[in-house]
Parts: C-alpha cells; sequence; structure tokens
C-alpha cells in the first residue's frame, strides 16, 4: 500500500511551524510513504521563497505544489528553475519557469504529482483538463507507479468535474485553495479518490489564515488595508490516501485534521 498525506495550503509561519515540526512523527505514526504539501502561502500568507522549501525539504516534505500566489515573493520566478522538489501549476504558459510536474520515489514507489489552476471565479489561464491530459502521457512515459493530480481553484463544481474527467486515469484528485475543508472524500468508480479541499495548514482563528479585524472592517469599508496571518488554534489539515501498488487504484481516502 502507498500512503500519502497531502497537505493543504500552508499559510503563513504558523503553518510552517506545525507542518516541519510534526512531519517526522506523523510519517512514523501514520506509515507514511510520502507527504506532499501546497505550500503557495507560506511566505507571510502569499507565495514562498527559496529559504522556505529548503526548510520543507529538511523537514521531510517529499514534494511541494503551488497555486495562484506562486509569483508573489519577488525574486522567486529566478529560483524556482534549480528547485527540486517543487512544481509550479501546469497550466501556466509553456515559457514560465519551473517545472510543471514532480516524479518523486520512495520506498521503491514513484509518485507523479502536478497541479493545475481552476479558470471560474480566478485569472484567465490554459485549460486544466487538457494540461492535466497532457502531463498524464508525460508522467506515465517518466515511469510514474501513481499520480496525484491537485486542483487550486475556486469553484467546487469546477473541482468535481475535474475529478470526474481524471477517475481511473488519476490515483488521487485533491481540491484546495478555498481554506476550508470538505466533507466529501470519496472514491469514484474508476478508482480515484477525490476531495473538493482539504483546507489549509495554519491559524484557524483567523479568516482564511488572516487576522479577523482588518477582514471584518474591509468588508464594512472596503478600504484596502494589510491582512496579516493570525497566529490562533493552528491546524494541520490535509488528506491521507492510500493507494493499492498492485492495481493503481485509491483502497480509501479520508480528510485529516491534526493540532
Amino acid at each position: 500500500m502507498i500512503r500519502i498525506l497531502f497537505v493543504g495550503d500552508v499559510v503563513g509561519r504558523p503553518g510552517r511551524d506545525i507542518l516541519c515540526g510534526r512531519a517526522a512523527t506523523l510519517r512514523a505514526e501514520l506509515g507514511l510513504t510520502f507527504i506532499v504539501a501546497n505550500g503557495e502561502n507560506a511566505a507571510a500568507g502569499s507565495g514562498i521563497t527559496s529559504a522556505i522549501v529548503k526548510q520543507f525539504c529538511d523537514a521531510g516534505i517529499d514534494a511541494i505544489t503551488l497555486g495562484d500566489h506562486v509569483w508573489d515573493q519577488r525574486g522567486f520566478d529566478a529560483e524556482i528553475g534549480g528547485l527540486e522538489r517543487i512544481c509550479r501549476p501546469a497550466n501556466l504558459p509553456a515559457a514560465a519557469p519551473g517545472r510543471p510536474w514532480l516524479l518523486v520515489e520512495r520506498d521503491g514507489a514513484r509518485l507523479g504529482v502536478f497541479t493545475v489552476l481552476g479558470r471560474h471565479f480566478m485569472p484567465p489561464r490554459d485549460c486544466p483538463f487538457l494540461a492535466a491530459d497532457r502531463v498524464l502521457g508525460e508522467l506515465r512515459a517518466a515511469g510514474a507507479d501513481v499520480v496525484l493530480a491537485e486542483i487550486h481553484a475556486e469553484a467546487t463544481s469546477e473541482k468535481i468535474a475535474f475529478g470526474r474527467y481524471l477517475d481511473g486515469r488519476a490515483a488521487a484528485v485533491v481540491g484546495t485553495h478555498t481554506h476550508v475543508p470538505t466533507a466529501d472524500a470519496t472514491v469514484f468508480p474508476g478508482g480515484t479518490g477525490y476531495i473538493t479541499d482539504v483546507g489549509m495548514t495554519g491559524p484557524y482563528d483567523s479568516v482564511l489564515g488572516r487576522e479577523v479585524q482588518p477582514v471584518l472592517h474591509k468588508f464594512l469599508d472596503g478600504l484596502p488595508r494589510r491582512f496579516d496571518v493570525a497566529s490562533g488554534d493552528v491546524r494541520l489539515s490535509g488528506a491521507i490516501v492510500e493507494i493499492d501498488a498492485a492495481t493503481k487504484r485509491t483502497a480509501s481516502i479520508r480528510l485529516v485534521t491534526i493540532t
């Protein structure tokens, strides 16, 4: 059995601390083959830096995905090409720097990982469905045993449709971006494990990881404000996916929350 912990959007220092502080223990306690984390909010809530990528890798994170905040940290576009365990969204323009997918190996298992950005209520991107077709072919050619796909999107309908589109072709499809975990973990008929959103890893005494009062006031008067990362009620939220290595089908998928 290949057991994967996919960790939802890591928000700021609180999210980094709980992920890096618990990764090794969780791997041992849960018998994890791989730990994959979305790091697009890891640097003060927006983007990621090469130093944080190194911190994650040193903590034992096998693969790091990104989202719509991929270029928020100045200079990261010049650094991403030299970082091995991180991939940018696969449906960005082909000329964008960075890897569109990852192939990581552990305990004899080769896991393909990629993410796509949704198009509803988000800036225009290349088609995530067609990008997934391309990447799945490239990962098969590269020798991936199983593939975990992430869709970083606003609309639940788009996420569910994407999961159904990949049913039987990817071992699992997980959703991110809204920072709110959903209760719909399931295995589709073709053997693909699916969940619409795994939630965020960070402070839940917040509004999506940010201090409450500035966000409230922005809604009330519309004036711009700085939204600092909050600090209370820090949780690690994600999904544990168990994949049968022989059939390449997901045996189980469940939401997990760790405090």
